[in-house]
């Protein structure tokens, strides 16, 4: 018996919801004041999220969950005995636009497991972006989960509809993929990243004969997953620091592997602390903005794995106690960053504040700095702690409160 499009919507929607790298920033502006249907701006768009602060502004589906492929901790492999269900393309074009026209969304996100080929499930996904854009103008936002397979030709045509293009690099190391997704190439995903950089270099030459054909403004990101194998975070980072180096990628997006049903027994029977996918965004944070190496996040530990406890500024921190306090009246922008409690907006505020006077802790309130964070860091025209150097209790100061726990 054939499922309704409500069955199908409720199986696809939730089979979507182990990708995470869903954000919609980075794209170019548009809307349909001057015509057309969307927009890419927030304004009038009804935005919910999920429990865990994952945003679910976007249709995030699967075209179809059936997949020729058998990876062990994918929920939708081949062998797995889950429900099945596949919308045609002109479906999920239809599914956008009314859910648009409801204020529900701002775009889509389209994934799909692979059927037939990969090459015909990205002609299928061609094809939704391909309508949205031209039969219906649709301005909206759109991301589309690529399939490395696929040929560089369909790759492209998909870069012309589409704001971000993702290529899932699916776990940290090649090893890892090796093991548990055999199917699939690491040197053919990385060949298809290297097209697409390649690809969206092209594109963003400028030139004096023609007008230039938009192409993935918000560029390529990738996914992994973490937690199935016993690949550190040492490991973790490294491997994004090389994906971001060598195929500018917009983020790599950091998964927690949930266990599921009729797991494969290589995979854990439990998932990691969702604690650790946290801390490994703080990381990768510090690398792209804050001037950190990989190296200097995890070198305070033994195993390669972040402090759960603490987020790994302030592990560094208390590992190199001997560089504070710093004087935020002198200290260049580099050092500043390394403080816990200043971020980036804070440090840039410090600096053009600094310009016109010598700044006292009650010139951090204004400026909307956290106090209690930085205090113990720091150094201002009346302040000057006690050195972290000379301080016995360090860690338990800044450790979390132990909680009790209730037998139910």
């Amino acid at each position: 018996m054939k499922k309704s499009l409500r069955e199908r919507l409720a199986i696809l929607s939730d089979a979507a919801k182990y990708d995470a790298s869903c954000a919609s920033s980075g794209t170019s502006k548009r809307d349909s004041r001057s015509g057309g249907l969307g927009s890419t701006e927030s304004s009038g768009i009804c935005h919910a999220y999920a429990p865990d602060g994952r945003c679910i502004s976007l249709l995030k589906i699967l075209m179809t969950n059936f997949c020729i492929y058998d990876c062990a901790y994918c929920i939708n492999r081949s062998s797995s005995n889950v429900e099945r269900a596949r919308f045609s393309a002109d479906e999920v074009v239809w599914l956008t636009l009314e859910f648009y026209r409801r204020n529900y969304i701002e775009g889509l996100f389209l994934s799909s497991g692979i059927i037939r080929s990969s090459d015909y499930t990205m002609e299928q996904m061609v094809k939704i972006a391909k309508d949205l854009r031209l039969k219906h103008d649709f301005r909206g936002y759109i991301h589309l989960k690529t399939i490395p397979e696929a040929s560089a030709a369909l790759i492209e045509e998909a870069g012309l509809y589409a704001d971000r293009l993702s290529i899932n690099i699916e776990l940290p190391t090649d090893a890892g993929v090796e093991a548990f997704a055999p199917q699939k190439h690491p040197q053919n995903i990385r060949r298809s990243m290297g097209e697409l950089r390649q690809k969206i270099d092209e594109f963003s030459e400028p030139t004096f004969r023609r007008r230039r054909k938009r192409f993935v403004p918000a560029g390529q990101s990738t996914q992994m997953i973490i937690g199935a194998d016993a690949t550190n975070d040492a490991t973790i980072l490294g491997s994004s620091a090389s994906l971001y180096g060598r195929f500018r990628l917009r983020r790599v997006y950091y998964s927690a592997f949930s266990p599921i049903p009729d797991a494969s027994n290589v995979l854990p029977l439990i998932k990691p602390p969702l604690a650790r996918e946290h801390r490994l965004y703080q990381a990768d944070w510090l690398y792209r903005f804050y001037g950190f190496d990989i190296a200097e996040i995890t070198a305070g530990r033994k195993d390669g794995m972040l402090d759960l406890e603490l987020d790994p500024k302030l592990a560094w921190a208390l590992e190199n106690r001997e560089r504070f306090p710093v004087d935020v009246n002198r200290a260049d922008k580099e050092v500043l960053l390394r403080v816990p409690g200043l971020g980036v907006k804070s440090v840039q505020s410090l600096l053009n504040a600094r310009r016109y006077r010598r700044l006292k802790i009650e010139d951090l309130v204004r400026l909307k700095i956290s106090v209690r964070k930085v205090k113990p860091f720091i150094v201002t025209d009346d302040w000057t702690p006690i050195k972290l150097i000379d301080r016995g209790n360090l860690r338990e100061l800044f450790a979390p409160a132990p909680e009790q726990l209730v037998l139910l």
